[in-house]
């Protein structure tokens, strides 16, 4: 999963952290793609709308 496409999709980072219960600075240490398990919680709090990418599973074997 993107971090840009999350960002987009929650209108921001700080509002990306809140939904995760994290603090902006911990958000923003991510690279361009957001560790597996975030990327888990996102794609059930989101209902689907952001989904971890099949690239990221065959990095995490």
């Amino acid at each position: 999963m993107n971090k840009e496409d999350a960002v987009e999709h929650f209108g921001g980072v700080t509002k990306l952290a809140e939904a995760l219960g994290l603090s902006k600075g911990a958000v923003s240490q991510w690279g361009e793609t957001i560790p597996l398990l975030r990327a888990y919680q996102l794609e059930k709090i989101t209902g689907g709308k952001l989904k971890v990418e099949e690239v990221e599973l065959s990095k995490a074997s």
